[in-house]
Formats: structure tokens, C-alpha cells, sequence
């Protein structure tokens, strides 16, 4: 990889113009007829490719590959970093630097193409999408000299796909001793992501672009265990921002962003307001007249947001969500209180539950994938097999992590602190075969 930045650097630029014009034309497409296909209509295809196979794949990459999207295809990767060598190169202030932003950043996002319907218009997929890609140029043009200072601090995706790729059995591994012994001078390394690469010991940050590797003989592209950096590091070193990520933006948000479109509950809560507000002559919150950019309404589609619709949605997700992930970090808390190990804090055990947790986000993307593939009269019998092999692996792997933490040495205060930290991926569990199965 090192030797050929070049190619890489064409595969980049590929990506970005290929990006784009999926992103931009089929805005100015007239909505598809009953009998488009995805492989006749632009604007189907262009759906079909972004949140059918981009998203969901990207996903899975992560956690088999670490983050080579980010260091060798992410179009708004290539595009800050390229703004910022011309840009005016100021230093990075401290609130770029608040290590919530990951958090903050997925949730809104999150919520607001929801709101917006990101996964059917292309107008909202430009507004979401290329939004975040004006923010990357923009930042990219004052801030860093070289660097990927959107994708260290405030790339909507940068806290998941940390999350994920500390499970990638594919890693660059950096052996600080023969680091430090290798002093020669020559020159530094361009790492985009701003990491200090002789000290790097998580995959979480490393964009895995190989303009490292080799490096003083110490770093090399290497296979490990799945489980190795969860098991291995530090519960210091396991930041509180990145176990609220996980708990309340993956687990919790996320899901109920999934799920709210078929929630019956969703259903039941909104005819309820929309019964009560008629019965109270306040027809304020029943109006559709919100523009585009705010709530859905595309009337020529018969798809149209009333103001009700808008806060129903903002209540499942937020309220049904946020109830799931204090539902699982209480289970962690408590497990955490059990256990009364130094090493064991809730955070710590709260990466146990990543396996999980990306599954669940592979099994959420690939719902629309499905769905378009339906629509198409594809025959889908197998889905079911699939998903519960995808759960059993999730749910496998995520028990076993926590078996690790948690019985490291037996006893009675261990087996009892794995029980209550088991609750939480029971519930995970239960939700996506609710979803899925409806069971």
C-alpha cells in the first residue's frame, strides 16, 4: 500500500466523482414510475447503492478490515485532506477537540435523516450527505496542514467506525521497541488522521491507509484475535464517550431509528396525539405544511410530515432509545458493581458488547437492502437463515468477550456480575428478534 499511494490516490478520486454524481443528478430526476427498476432508473439505482450496499458493506468492512474506507475510499477523506494542504493551516482550537463530537454528531445525524426521510429522497441524501462533505471541505480549508482534522473529530461516522474496528482481525501493528530503537532521521510519516504511530495500540483511530507501513522496521500489516485489543486494553484507556456511543447512539438511537417506520407502538402513540388533538380542536401539530428540509413532504409522492409525525418520530427515538440504552448500561453499571474489580469498570465491559452491536447495525442498513431487492421480485427465502446466523455470531461473540472480562478469575462474585452483564446483550438479543422475526 505504501508503494502504490498513487493507485490509491486514483481509486480515491474515482470514488469522489462516482460519489458525487449519484448524489447530485438524481435530484433533478422526476420520482420513478410503478414499474422502474433499479437497473433502468437512475434514481432507484442511485437509492439502491447508497443505503442498499454502501452503508451496510461499509459497516461490515469495518469490523473485518478495520478502517480501509476511511484511508483508502471516503470521498470526504480524500476531500478535506486534499483542502487543507491549500487551506489556511490554523491550529486545531480545543472545541474541535471535545471527544464528545462522535457522539453528538451520530445522534443528530441520525435523527435528523430520519426526519427527512434520507433513505428514499435524494433531496434529503444530498441535503445529509453532502452537507457533511461541505462541512469536511470547509474544515479541511482552515484547519491542519495535510490532515484529516473532520475525520479525527467531527465525521458523523468516525465514533462507529472506532468502535468497530477494534473487533478487525486486520491491523497495522506497531512494535514500540523497535521503534524507539530505530532513531534514524528520514522523513515523517504524512499520518492524515493525526496519530502518534509509535505509541498506537488501537485500530479504533488508525485509518489504515499503509503510508506507514514498514516504517523504522516497526510497523507491518498484520491478523490478530477478534478479541484481542477489547480483551487487552486498559479499562483506563477505555473512554467514557466511546461507551456512550456504543450504548446510547448504536445500540439505542440507532435501533429505534430502524425500527420506527414498523413499529406498531409508533403507530399506537401517534394515533393516540392525533385522537387526542382532534378531540381538543388543536389542529396546530396536525398540519403538514413544514418545508422539505425540515420535516419530509414531497405531496407528488404522497409522502407528507405533519408537525405530529415529526415529534412522534423525535420521541420513539430519542425516548424508545435512550430507554433501551439506559436499560443496558444499567446492567453494565450494575455488573461493574458486582464484580468490584479495579479493572473491570462499566465502560470496560460496555466494549464486550461491540460484536453485537455492529451486527445489529449491519442487520438495520441491510433492511433497506432488502427491501429494495423485493421490490425487484427477488426471491429472499434465505434471509431468515442468514439473519439468525448473523445474530448467533453477534450474540457469540459478545457473550464470549464478557466471559473473558468476567471470569478471569472464579468465583461466586464473578459468575453472579457475568449474569447481570449478560442481561443487557439478552435484551439486544430480544429486540432484533422482535424486529426480525417478530418473535
Amino acid at each position: 500500500m505504501r508503494r502504490h499511494q498513487r493507485a490509491i490516490m486514483g481509486v480515491q478520486w474515482t470514488v469522489v466523482v462516482f460519489y458525487f454524481s449519484l448524489l447530485i443528478y438524481p435530484v433533478f430526476m422526476p420520482l420513478p414510475t410503478e414499474d422502474a427498476h433499479i437497473l433502468d432508473n437512475l434514481r432507484l439505482f442511485a437509492q439502491f447503492l447508497f443505503w442498499g450496499v454502501w452503508w451496510p458493506f461499509v459497516m461490515l468492512g469495518t469490523m473485518l478490515l478495520g478502517r480501509v474506507w476511511c484511508g483508502v475510499f471516503c470521498p470526504e477523506g480524500t476531500l478535506t485532506e486534499l483542502a487543507s494542504r491549500h487551506g489556511l493551516g490554523r491550529p486545531i482550537p480545543r472545541w474541535i477537540r471535545w471527544s464528545g463530537w462522535p457522539f453528538v454528531a451520530f445522534v443528530c445525524t441520525t435523527v435528523y435523516g430520519q426526519l427527512v426521510s434520507v433513505y428514499e429522497y435524494p433531496q434529503a441524501a444530498l441535503l445529509v450527505l453532502g452537507g457533511s462533505s461541505l462541512g469536511a471541505v470547509t474544515v479541511g480549508l482552515v484547519y491542519g496542514r495535510g490532515s484529516r482534522v473532520w475525520c479525527r473529530y467531527l465525521c458523523p461516522a468516525n465514533g462507529v467506525f472506532g468502535l468497530l474496528a477494534k473487533i478487525a482481525p486486520v491491523h497495522f501493528r506497531v512494535n514500540e521497541t523497535l521503534w524507539k530503537q530505530n532513531q534514524r532521521r528520514v522523513p515523517a510519516v504524512n499520518c492524515a488522521p493525526l496519530i502518534d504511530i509509535g505509541h498506537m495500540k488501537s485500530a479504533s483511530a488508525c485509518h489504515a491507509c499503509g503510508r506507514c507501513s514498514g516504517e523504522r522496521g516497526a510497523v507491518v500489516l498484520g491478523l490478530r484475535s477478534p478479541a484481542r485489543e477489547i480483551l487487552d486494553t486498559p479499562h483506563r484507556q477505555v473512554k467514557t464517550e466511546e461507551s456512550m456511543t456504543l450504548i446510547f447512539g448504536v445500540i439505542g438511537f440507532a435501533t429505534a431509528a430502524f425500527v420506527w417506520s414498523s413499529s406498531p407502538r409508533f403507530v399506537q402513540l401517534k394515533t393516540a396525539l392525533a385522537d387526542w388533538l382532534m378531540a381538543h380542536d388543536a389542529w396546530a401539530l396536525l398540519q403538514d405544511n413544514a418545508p422539505w428540509w425540515l420535516l419530509t413532504h414531497y405531496p407528488a409522492a404522497h409522502d407528507v410530515f405533519t408537525w405530529l409525525d415529526g415529534l412522534c418520530i423525535l420521541a420513539f427515538i430519542l425516548g424508545g432509545g435512550g430507554a433501551l440504552g439506559l436499560a443496558v448500561w444499567a446492567g453494565l453499571w450494575l455488573a461493574a458493581r458486582v464484580l468490584r474489580e479495579p479493572s473491570l469498570s462499566w465502560q470496560k465491559l460496555s466494549m464486550g458488547l461491540i460484536p453485537m452491536a455492529g451486527v445489529g447495525v449491519f442487520l438495520g442498513l441491510s433492511m433497506l437492502t432488502l427491501g429494495h431487492l423485493k421490490a425487484e421480485g427477488i426471491t429472499l427465502a434465505w434471509v431468515p437463515a442468514v439473519r439468525g446466523v448473523l445474530l448467533a455470531l453477534g450474540t457469540g461473540f459478545s457473550a464470549y468477550l464478557l466471559l473473558r472480562m468476567c471470569l478471569a478469575r472464579f468465583s461466586w462474585r464473578a459468575v453472579a456480575g457475568l449474569a447481570l452483564a449478560l442481561l443487557p446483550l439478552g435484551l439486544m438479543l430480544r429486540v432484533w428478534l422482535a424486529v426480525l422475526f417478530g418473535q
